[in-house]
């Protein structure tokens, strides 16, 4: 066992802020230690209290290079994706987690790293088949990462289909309307206006409505 803390940080992953960090950004994609060729590391699921995956993946790490498990467990990852969200009629770009109160770990499960994962604050089990940990497929794991690494981001809105708005801006200023669809990836609403006694739809951007 070794004691020495071999962190690296994957340059490509996102970073990931929380309440309660005090404004600290976390890596999305701690490499406690890259995992040598042949050894049987698998990728497995935990669950964790929403909202505070990043407080405990830096946990778990420190754990894991306190109690010499570095040779056991290699990489801890928190899926974002990349969102815009609109308040106040401004955009923002903002990470967001894929898979809100989960933890991905890649390790070699055996007695000693199962307990030093299972009893780390703030993870409250293993995602699998009864009391065993059941490793992601490659296929899965494949899937994850690229959808985490998506390049265009994806816009995040409150509004839902059929809810009733009113138009902020363009011709149809101060009509209203209800939502008849929603392209979050391109930031895109359609509103059924009434004009001329029919309703007809209307593509508008989410800066040009707002909630009723």
């Amino acid at each position: 066992m070794t004691t020495n803390d071999p962190m690296t940080i994957n340059d490509n992953a996102a970073t990931v802020s929380e309440r309660g960090l005090g404004g600290k950004a976390i890596p999305g994609h701690l490499i406690i230690n890259p995992s040598p060729e042949g050894q049987n590391a698998k990728w497995f699921v935990v669950h964790t209290y929403s909202g505070h995956e990043a407080r405990v993946a830096e946990t778990l790490r420190q754990r894991v290079a306190t109690l010499g498990q570095t040779d056991k467990v290699f990489e801890v990852f928190i899926p974002t994706q990349d969102k815009i969200h609109i308040k106040h009629g401004k955009k923002y770009s903002v990470k967001e987690k894929i898979f809100p109160g989960y933890l991905l770990i890649k390790m070699i499960v055996d007695d000693d790293s199962w307990l030093v994962v299972r009893t780390t604050q703030g993870i409250t089990g293993f995602v699998g088949l009864g009391s065993k940990p059941t490793p992601l497929s490659p296929a899965e794991v494949d899937a994850i990462m690229q959808f985490a690494t998506l390049g265009a981001p994806k816009f995040k809105t409150n509004y839902s289909v059929s809810e009733a708005v009113k138009i902020t801006d363009g011709p149809f200023n101060d009509f209203l309307g209800s939502v008849e669809s929603i392209d979050e990836e391109h930031g895109k609403l359609r509103v059924l206006v009434s004009i001329f006694g029919r309703e007809t739809p209307v593509e508008l951007d989410f800066l040009q409505v707002k909630k009723i």
